[in-house]
């Protein structure tokens, strides 16, 4: 029972951090003031605090969920041992190479993505897209290793980025005068990866039990 729940729970997980990756983090009646997650690593650089040097960020945390998702979907998506059907495989995986392209900056080009600035994006985009291309090679192993993997992942994707956005939130609502309201995407993205996290750590737990039976 608690298998199959884990294994529902898994790809509504994925869903679930993506969308909120996409929604808004800070919320504002006006749009352009609207910042999604996939926005925060660029506009926290502008941040009065951190161009003068008082505020210590480490933008590229806010880059670690949507790494998260695709890296657990090539870990999990294929495994011989939860038997997903083809259609949700070929989606997921077609899904996370969507969500990975959220790594890249506003504007960018080719040069651009090899200055020191951007190069970790670009670099994290090719594992993620490196993973993908291997999922059904990482379904074969087994689940007891591959889920407490996609568990750890996800857990510190929704650890680190939050912490790092409740770091810079004082300094948001300096910046809008009135502080603005969290918005509902961190919420959904945080509670996607505790779910992902959740349910890999439990299909890796009783995958082997479940097969023997």
């Amino acid at each position: 029972m608690v298998f199959k729940l884990a294994r529902f729970l898994l790809p509504l997980g994925w869903l679930l951090a993506a969308v909120g990756y996409h929604g808004s983090w800070i919320a504002h009646k006006t749009a352009a003031l609207t910042l999604a997650g996939s926005d925060m690593g660029e506009f926290v650089k502008f941040l009065p605090g951190v161009l003068d040097g008082s505020l210590r960020v480490t933008r590229q945390l806010f880059y670690l969920p949507p790494v998260a998702v695709a890296l657990s979907v090539s870990l999990l998506a294929w495994s011989t041992s939860l038997s997903y059907s083809w259609l949700l495989r070929i989606i997921a995986v077609v899904f996370s190479v969507v969500v990975s392209l959220q790594l890249l900056p506003p504007a960018w080009s080719p040069a651009s993505l090899i200055t020191p600035e951007f190069r970790l994006q670009p670099i994290a985009i090719g594992v993620c897209w490196l993973a993908l291309s291997g999922s059904w090679f990482l379904g074969r192993l087994p689940v007891r290793l591959t889920g407490p993997v996609s568990s750890g992942l996800a857990g510190l994707a929704g650890a680190l980025s939050i912490w790092q956005f409740l770091a810079v939130k004082p300094a948001i609502d300096g910046v809008y005068g009135v502080p603005p309201a969290v918005g509902w995407g961190s919420m959904v993205c945080l509670v996607g990866l505790l779910v992902i996290a959740g349910a890999s750590a439990a299909l890796g737990l009783l995958a082997e039990s479940t097969s023997n039976k």
